[in-house]
């Protein structure tokens, strides 16, 4: 998955009834701070919903709060130490509203509660709930087993449909885009990664839920719906009349909503980008010109040794067919420097992937260790001074490819969702198709909407426009 680094923030939900009994005084707080990726996001507004049926309210201030989650990631390096030190953060919080008569309960919940659990609570004793990702629909019953009995309650089961089934209605209020999960898991058992560990095998909701909860979303002002999973691109749901639904007929039915403007989807396998998901992007106006298609690495051998389960030949196929169906299409990818074994030359055949598909934007990392996984017993690892060499290498010539296809939009008329006001006053800012960030001179009142735009300059991560006589366009 893409990393989202959301961090902590008020997470809006029953809005109405949270005042209510804030004005009681009867309401509880929560404070949720988010790491890793948009399916973390999605996971933390799931979990403020099922909390403020228990009469939570979500709070921006840690030391408001009655309770704490850490909803973890364990994709980024010493994503376990991470959370300790925030934990140790939390702590002096807790011991101060505990000498002023206030509890302070902290929840750690995600993959690395999920792969870890055990071993944080020995560690780390102020954590109150430990639960796993697919477990969280459980908080209110886990904080009220953790209030009764005093001692850490750790969940860390893999019960996916039970959890959908569970959660109740969403309640935040959305953004103009938002998240969907429709898938979870992963059958790939790539040998540097933890997620089949911490999420458990491949699940695809059915497609009459996703699209009741599109359907919520779109009644509440959402225009763009990216839809998520560990392997998105391997969803084989319940379609609404009991037969079989993948991920283009998903994406077909999501595009017949009216009030749907624009679809997305991440994180793709290669070994699932079928010929009809290459033809969606040709037939569906609504999906955008965008598609995140992680190969990992250049080198047939360091594929093999992830256990990838794909070629280059593979990818570049895939490749040359995405472009024939959708000239325009832009593309991002996922790889790894300095994984066990590798060479130089390996990391050159990488450098030269990077050169033939012209990318244009790109998660790249060094490959760190995670424990229980294959790659993390293999002898030949890489020294850090080595991977950091390569890194440096792979992400100037990724960068130049970033730049330079910002570039290319200058001049160009782009329609753009505008999701946020400015970092400036009076300062608009939204995504163009290519899920680039977008900032213009504009009224708050353009939140929501879609109007073309005309860029006039780019810069390595954003694009600047002008909207011309906005008021008098036809907008969406």
């Amino acid at each position: 998955m893409q990393d989202a680094e959301a961090g902590a923030g008020l997470i809006e939900f029953n809005r109405e009834a949270a005042q209510e009994e804030e004005r009681a005084g009867t309401a509880k707080k929560v404070f949720i701070k988010t790491f890793g990726c948009q399916m973390n996001v999605y996971d933390s507004e799931r979990m403020a919903d099922a909390l403020g049926a228990a009469g939570f309210i979500g709070t921006d201030s840690l030391h408001d709060a009655d309770l704490v989650i850490l909803n973890t990631c364990h994709i980024r390096e010493k994503a376990a130490e991470k959370v300790y030190s925030e934990l140790g953060r939390i702590r002096v919080v807790q011991d101060a509203r505990r000498r002023a008569g206030r509890d302070l309960t902290i929840a750690v919940a995600g993959c690395v509660a999920q792969a870890e659990g055990r071993e944080m609570a020995l560690r780390a004793p102020a954590i109150g709930i430990v639960v796993g990702p697919q477990s969280y629909h459980r908080l209110p019953a886990l904080l009220e087993a953790y209030a009764k009995s005093g001692k850490t309650v750790i969940e860390t089961e893999f019960p996916a449909a039970e959890k959908f089934g569970a959660l109740p209605a969403p309640k935040h209020r959305p953004a103009p885009s938002a998240f969907l999960t429709v898938q979870e898991g992963c059958d790939k058992f790539c040998t540097f990664c933890v997620v089949p560990y911490t999420r458990g095998a491949e699940y695809s909701r059915p497609a009459a839920d996703i699209l009741d909860e599109a359907r919520w979303l779109l009644d509440r002002g959402v225009r763009e719906i990216t839809l998520l999973g560990q392997n998105v691109n391997a969803y084989r749901g319940l379609g609404p009349s009991g037969q079989p639904f993948g991920l283009p007929d998903l994406l077909a039915a999501l595009s017949d909503l009216p009030e749907l403007k624009r679809l997305r989807y991440t994180t793709s396998h290669p070994n699932d980008m079928t010929a009809s998901l290459i033809a969606a992007h040709r037939d569906l106006p609504k999906l955008m010109p965008y598609l995140h298609l992680p190969f990992q690495a250049g080198s047939e051998r360091i594929l093999k040794a992830m256990n990838r389960k794909h070629t280059m030949a593979d990818y570049l196929r895939i490749v040359e067919e995405l472009r024939a169906a959708r000239p325009d299409i832009a593309l991002s990818t996922d790889v790894i420097v300095g994984f066990p074994g590798e060479t130089e030359e390996d990391f050159q055949e990488t450098m030269r992937t990077v050169e033939a598909v012209q990318f244009a934007q790109a998660y790249s990392f060094k490959y760190s260790a995670r424990p229980g996984t294959p790659a993390a017993e293999r002898s030949a690892q890489i020294g850090e001074d080595v991977k950091a060499d390569r890194l440096a290498r792979l992400q100037t010539l990724l960068s130049a490819q970033q730049a330079a296809f910002n570039r290319s939009m200058v001049g160009r008329t782009l329609d753009v969702l505008w999701e946020a006001p400015g970092k400036k006053q009076g300062q608009v800012s939204g995504r163009s198709p290519y899920l680039q960030a977008v900032h213009a001179e504009g009224e708050l009142a353009l939140l929501g909407r879609i109007t073309a735009v005309e860029i006039v300059s780019a810069g390595q991560n954003s694009l600047h426009g002008v909207i011309k006589n906005w008021r008098t366009l036809a907008i969406c």
